[in-house]
């Protein structure tokens, strides 16, 4: 059973979700893991460290590694960027926003085991048990509102997202690419080559520097 079909049940059966106690859970879970690691955040350390009872928690997440991911992922709603249809302004926006959360100490602390638990892991998911992380819509919000005039239509926007996906890891997780401190506007300027129709240019803007923001 995934976790969002446990919510529409338990609201079903006239039990309604108390935010106040997700929110302590998982920032307890956060702060486990930026502080102790990913093995030391189990369901019991959780329970201590936010006082709610270990099968509270259980009826909220199915196991801990469903805990995990959400306390290293923030929900999809806290990422998304407002759309306004200039490609590149989308674009700076959404991938800061998505670098700074796999910055997070929770998040680099739990990707690598998580990832090692997906590749070896004896039960496949389902991309329905992602949806509430997942930031794919917004990114697709952001290439519609730019139009054709920007964005090539024979370009796959998952294949697209794909590759960003890992520039983000790497920029967060691998040392040597972290070490090398480049803006992240270097990775707008990649991406947005990447979407735009060919024989198009680029609009003119001043040379990015490892300070830049918009």
């Amino acid at each position: 059973m995934t976790r969002l079909t446990k919510v529409a049940g338990d609201a079903a059966r006239g039990r309604p979700r108390d935010t106040k106690i997700d929110a302590r859970v998982l920032e307890a879970t956060g702060a486990l893991l930026a502080e102790q690691g990913f093995s030391a955040t189990t369901i019991q350390a959780v329970a201590r460290r936010s006082r709610v009872h270990a099968s509270a928690i259980y009826r909220r997440w199915p196991s801990r590694i469903e805990l995990i991911e959400e306390a290293a992922a923030p929900a999809s709603g806290e990422l998304a960027v407002p759309v306004t249809g200039d490609l590149r302004k989308d674009l700076g926006r959404f991938i800061r926003a998505y670098e700074r959360a796999f910055s997070s100490p929770a998040a680099r602390a739990a990707i690598p085991a998580l990832l090692s638990i997906y590749q070896h892991g004896s039960t496949q998911r389902k991309a329905q048990d992602w949806i509430h992380l997942s930031v794919r819509p917004n990114f697709y919000e952001i290439l519609s509102a730019a139009g054709t005039d920007s964005v090539d239509p024979s370009v796959d926007p998952d294949d697209v997202f794909d590759l960003l996906l890992g520039a983000l890891l790497a920029r967060a997780l691998i040392p040597t690419v972290r070490g090398r401190n480049r803006s992240v506007e270097r990775t707008v300027d990649l991406v947005e080559r990447t979407l735009r129709p060919l024989g198009t240019t680029l609009p003119s803007r001043a040379k990015a520097t490892d300070t830049t923001r918009g």
